[in-house]
C-alpha cells in the first residue's frame, strides 16, 4: 500500500530553492503551502511556477494551496523591538498611538479592537503565551493588567478568550491576494480566520471571478481557528471544499484543552460530508531545529492519521527550520506505520447508508467489491475527481489511483486521502480507455500478471459526473 495520507508543507526561505524543493518532494509532500503572510506576489508567482516544473522533473503530482494571511489582528512595533511585561503590571493597548511601543503600551494593527472588548474580558497574545484583563476602554485606549507576563514583541497576534472579535475574513489584501493566486490557479484556497458559511461563499465567488479568464475554479478550504465558526461548522462545510483544523488560533480562542476532540469532531465532519480534512499546526515543532521530532509529536501525527485526516501540515518546520527535509521523511514514516494499525470497516460503514446517485453508488460498489475480492487496486477513471473522493471518505485497504486528462482535477486530487492521481490521455472509445490504464499500472510496477483490480468509468466517455461502470479485472 502507498501512503494515504497527504503531506501539505510550506514554503519558505528553508524550502525555496530548487534543490530542497525537489528533495521534498521526493521525500513525500504532496501539496505545497503558499503563505500570504510573507512575501511579494511576484514572489508567490515565481514559487508557483517552480513549484509545478520541480513537480513534474520528480514526475509527482503536487498541489498548490495559497493560504490567505486574513486580518490583522496584531499589536504594532516596538521602540526596541520588544518589551518584557511582568505579572500585575498595567499595559494599555491604543488604537490612535502613532509612536513606537515601550514597557506602557502599543499601538495596534488591530483599529476596532477598543470597539470589541469591555472590563473584564480577557486578551491573549502571542498565541496565549501573554494574557491580559481589560480593566476600562477610553475611547481608542484599551487599559489592561497583565496577568501573565513575559516577552512581548513587534507584531504579536492578539485573540479574545472566548471569541467575538469583529474582524472580516476577507480584507482588501486578502482580495488581491486571491487575483495573485487565481493568475497561476491554485488548487486550494485557504480562507483565514472565517466566522460563517458567508465569509466562504464570499471568497469562492472572488476567486470564481478572478479564475473566469482561466475557467478556474479552486478547491476552497476553511481555516478553523475563531471560536464562532464552532456552533455552525455544519453550514461552513457545506460552503467548502474542506476544512484546516488550525489549532493554533483556535486553542488560544477556545482553551488548549478543547481542541483535541474538536479535532476528531472536525474530521469526522468532513468525510461524512465528503469534505476535506487538513490537520495543521506543531505538529512537527521540536524539528524546527533538531533533528528528530519528540514522542509526543510523533503520537500526535499518528493520532490524526488514525482520525483519518485527509492531510497533515507543516508550518515553520518546512518554511524556515534547519530540517525540512527530515521533517517531512519523519512524517510520511509515521503516517504509514499508523496506516497499518488501521482496521477496513466498509461493511459497516456501509449500514444504513443510502447513495442517491449513480456514480456515488458505483464508487461505493467499487470500494466495496475491492475489498471483499482482495483486488491489488481500484482505478478510477474521472473528469472531475468525484468518484476519487468519494471513495476516500472510507478506510479502504485498497489502493485508489485516479486517472484523468485533467490537469486541475489531477492536482486538487492530490490532496485526497488514499489516492494516487495520475495522467491518462482522453479516450472516446471506453475499451481503449481500459487497455491505456492497465497498462499505464503495469508500467509503474502496480499492476502484474495474475493481479485483480476494480475499474470505474462512464459511458459516453469525457463526461463530468458520468460514471455509471464498474468492472473487475484479472491482469492477463
Amino acid at each position: 500500500m502507498p501512503r494515504q495520507t497527504k503531506i501539505v508543507a510550506t514554503l519558505g526561505p528553508a524550502s525555496s530553492s530548487p534543490e530542497v524543493l525537489q528533495r521534498i518532494i521526493r521525500a513525500g509532500v504532496d501539496v505545497v503551502r503558499l503563505n500570504f503572510s510573507h512575501g511579494s506576489a511576484q514572489d508567490h508567482i515565481d514559487r508557483a511556477k517552480l513549484v509545478r516544473e520541480t513537480a513534474a522533473a520528480c514526475g509527482k503530482t503536487v498541489a498548490i494551496m495559497a493560504d490567505l494571511q486574513g486580518p490583522k489582528i496584531r499589536v504594532g512595533r516596538f521602540a526596541e523591538g520588544k518589551v518584557q511585561l511582568a505579572n500585575g503590571q498595567p499595559f494599555v493597548l491604543d488604537a490612535a498611538r502613532t509612536t513606537p511601543g515601550d514597557g506602557d503600551g502599543v499601538g495596534l494593527d488591530y483599529k476596532d479592537l477598543p470597539r470589541d472588548v469591555k472590563p473584564g474580558d480577557t486578551l491573549l497574545l502571542n498565541d496565549g503565551l501573554i494574557v491580559m484583563t481589560v480593566e476600562a476602554v477610553k475611547g481608542a485606549a484599551v487599559h489592561c493588567t497583565v496577568k501573565v507576563g513575559g516577552e512581548l514583541s513587534n507584531n504579536k497576534g492578539i485573540n479574545k478568550q472566548g471569541g467575538g472579535l469583529t474582524a472580516p475574513a476577507l480584507t482588501a489584501k486578502d482580495m488581491e491576494d486571491i487575483k495573485t493566486a487565481m493568475s497561476f490557479q491554485c488548487d486550494y484556497l485557504a480562507v483565514s480566520f472565517p466566522k460563517n458559511a458567508t465569509d466562504m461563499e464570499m471568497a469562492r465567488q472572488l476567486a470564481n471571478v478572478a479564475g473566469e479568464p482561466w475557467r478556474h475554479k479552486p478547491g476552497m478550504i476553511a481555516k478553523i481557528e475563531r471560536s464562532e465558526a464552532i456552533p455552525v461548522l455544519d453550514a461552513i462545510l457545506k460552503a467548502s471544499d474542506g476544512i484546516m483544523v488550525a489549532r493554533g488560533d483556535l486553542a488560544v480562542e477556545v482553551g488548549n484543552a478543547a481542541v483535541p476532540a474538536l479535532q476528531k469532531r472536525m474530521i469526522r465532519m468532513a468525510r461524512a460530508m465528503d469534505k476535506i480534512a487538513i490537520t495543521a499546526t506543531q505538529m512537527m515543532e521540536s524539528m524546527i531545529v533538531n533533528p528528530v521530532p519528540t514522542r509526543a509529536e510523533v503520537s500526535d501525527v499518528a493520532n490524526a492519521v488514525l482520525d483519518g485526516t485527509d492531510a497533515v501540515m507543516l508550518s515553520a518546520e518546512t518554511a524556515a527550520g534547519r530540517y525540512p527535509v527530515e521533517t517531512v521523511e519523519a512524517m510520511a514514516a509515521i503516517a504509514l506505520e499508523a496506516e497499518r494499525a488501521e482496521q477496513a470497516a466498509l461493511d459497516a460503514d456501509f449500514m444504513g447508508k443510502h447513495f442517491g446517485r449513480i456514480d456515488q453508488s458505483i464508487a461505493m460498489g467499487a470500494l466495496f467489491t475491492a475489498h471483499h475480492l482482495d483486488c491489488k487496486a481500484i482505478i478510477a477513471l474521472t473528469e472531475s475527481g468525484s468518484t476519487a473522493l468519494w471513495m476516500s471518505r472510507y478506510r479502504a485497504d485498497v489502493p485508489i489511483y485516479a486517472l484523468t486528462a485533467q490537469a486541475a482535477s489531477e492536482r486538487r486530487m492530490a490532496l485526497y486521502r488514499n489516492v494516487t492521481p495520475m495522467s491518462l490521455p482522453s479516450f472516446d472509445d471506453r475499451d481503449k480507455a481500459l487497455a491505456a490504464a492497465e497498462a499505464l499500472l503495469k508500467e509503474r510496477g502496480l499492476l502484474k500478471p495474475g493481479d485483480t483490480y476494480a475499474i470505474t468509468c462512464g459511458e459516453p466517455m469525457g463526461y463530468p459526473g458520468g460514471t455509471n461502470m464498474l468492472k473487475v479485472v484479472e491482469v492477463a
